[in-house]
């Protein structure tokens, strides 16, 4: 299998390369055809993708982790990320006096200030997204559900299609589900496409958020494997990690992870969006992941549309920070309502 550097997969040749390539492999075949449920044809496909240097890949998520942004453009930074935010809480103590107070905080995430915009999301368990549907009615802010026997994704087809269904009748606008790291990584590719393609099929209009656990997956070959796998079963994204393993997001990951989504828009005109999460508390953090973006993906991604940041300590640092911008000094934590 070609060998290639993230560096050069970014070059505009290597993308049209790549383009190319999966093109031809898909000519002539239906996605709901030779390549759905075929481990073989799936097998052919992925192996096909040019392989990632994982030293290259670290030592250029680092680099871009150094880039500090000027000071003019950090208070839109800090705004752009607060709107980025799917705003979580995925506890197995969440009540639903959090999930009413957690639905309050996305809507106006300081009281005192109506110019801070709304979350992108909230993001829970499916037995409490009725109360955040009817908390949020008339609101930008859109309920998330996790799903597919969330965090480890091993259940039947059938048990996971119901999780979702439940989900979409209690009114969540997206769906973030897992896949099963096992089948996937025993190479059982087809298992995998399958069940994001049903779980796709039963979302309709909702959002479809694929989560990778990149964690688990043991390599950033499968991290880019599992990827294009996702989005060729018609993810609307792919999202790092449940929050629940360790490591959850890294820098690497997220890389290659949009490197795959620039790529995949090449070959086929179908934007998939990004979300990372699991382990961003900082604004610090959260404007590395957009430095991340806008150099390996471009900015056209710089949007809640197509790119997300699942968090729940995170929001009130960037709240911090945005005052720091505005009146020169810190507000302290006491300021803003707990997460």
């Amino acid at each position: 299998m070609r060998r290639a550097t993230v560096r050069s997969v970014e070059k505009t040749a290597a993308g049209a390369s790549l383009a190319s390539s999966v093109n031809a492999a898909l000519a002539g075949r239906s996605l709901g055809g030779e390549l759905a449920g075929s481990d073989v044809a799936l097998r052919r496909l992925l192996s096909g993708l040019p392989g990632v240097d994982q030293v290259g890949a670290e030592a250029r998520a680092a680099a871009l982790a150094t880039r500090s942004v000027k000071r003019e453009s950090k208070l839109r930074a800090l705004e752009l990320a607060i709107a980025m935010i799917d705003l979580t809480t995925l506890e197995g103590a969440d009540t639903p006096g959090k999930v009413v107070a957690l639905c309050a905080k996305a809507r106006r995430p300081d009281p005192s200030d109506e110019s801070v915009p709304a979350v992108a999301a909230v993001c829970l368990y499916p037995d409490l997204v009725g109360i955040a549907h009817r908390q949020l009615a008339g609101s930008s802010v859109r309920v998330a559900a996790v799903a597919t026997a969330f965090p480890s994704g091993r259940a039947s087809l059938a048990v996971k299609l119901a999780d979702t269904r439940e989900a979409l009748d209690a009114g969540a606008d997206e769906i973030d589900m897992v896949i099963d790291r096992g089948a996937f990584l025993s190479g059982r590719y087809g298992q995998v496409y399958e069940e994001v393609r049903a779980v796709r099929e039963a979302c309709a209009d909702a959002t479809l958020k694929v989560i990778l656990e990149t964690g688990e997956l043991a390599t950033l070959d499968n991290v880019a494997r599992a990827s294009w796998l996702a989005m060729l079963a018609g993810a609307d994204f792919v999202k790092t990690s449940t929050g629940k393993v360790n490591p959850a997001s890294t820098a690497p990951a997220a890389l290659v992870m949009l490197s795959a989504v620039r790529d995949f828009h090449v070959a086929t005109g179908r934007r998939v969006g990004v979300k990372v999460a699991g382990g961003i508390r900082s604004a610090k953090d959260a404007i590395r992941y957009l430095v991340l973006v806008a150099e390996t993906a471009g900015e056209q991604w710089l949007n809640p549309m197509s790119f997300r940041i699942g968090a729940s300590s995170l929001l009130n640092d960037l709240l911090m920070q945005r005052s720091k911008q505005l009146t020169g000094v810190y507000a302290g934590h006491d300021y803003f309502t707990i997460d």
